[in-house]
């Protein structure tokens, strides 16, 4: 039958495959895994940080924004396990439950808040409906894979006796990345309003 929803809005994804099912939810889910996959490979390490620049938190805000909140977050869990279990899902082909307490951790870790927030938002507000929700959602997907991502880092590096303060923190794990965010948060609020419109032409 199809899916009722209480939500005010639905996910495109709940959109394009409204029938309610367990095959349904589970394929969603390993597609949006595969697509965070996919888009790690997209990784250029730099020579003053452990934190690469990656395609993956485009992946991951998109992947929530598309499934919701409850199966984007289960997408996210799952690219994590995944990755953890030796598939060469993480940034670069890399794998294993090491990456997980590596320097990057904090930032992985965050991946399925950030989906599940982002989610949130398109279910109650709609924010993937418009260019300026759009990016203004995509952008406090970024807040949270910072903020538990630099948390994250400046622990491990302070228990590696390398911290060397705030400032040296954010250069390592926040300002880089800065502009590639936000050109991603700019492709977001493209890709998703235009898929809307697509849906509404239908």
């Amino acid at each position: 039958m199809n899916q009722t929803q209480a939500l005010p809005y639905l996910p495109l994804a709940k959109v394009f495959f409204p029938t309610r099912s367990l095959t349904r939810d589970v394929a969603l889910v390993l597609a949006g895994s595969l697509l965070v996959a996919l888009s790690a490979q997209v990784s250029v390490p730099l020579p003053f940080t452990p934190v690469p620049v990656t395609g993956q938190t485009f992946g991951v805000l998109l992947v929530g924004a598309a499934l919701g909140s409850r199966l984007g977050l289960l997408a996210l869990l799952a690219y994590l396990a995944e990755g953890a279990a030796g598939l060469p899902f993480f940034a670069g082909g890399s794998a294993g439950v090491a990456k997980l307490f590596g320097p990057t951790g904090g930032y992985l870790i965050a991946f399925p808040v950030a989906a599940f927030v982002v989610g949130y938002l398109v279910e109650r507000f709609g924010a993937d409906r418009g260019w300026g929700l759009t990016f203004l959602a995509m952008l406090l997907g970024n807040l949270i894979i910072y903020a538990l991502g630099l948390a994250w880092l400046g622990a491990w590096l302070a228990g590696a006796g390398k911290f060397g303060g705030l400032g040296a923190l954010l250069a390592m794990g926040f300002l880089p990345f800065i502009p590639g965010d936000l050109v991603k948060a700019v492709l977001a609020a493209l890709v998703l309003p235009t898929a809307w419109r697509f849906v509404g032409r239908r």
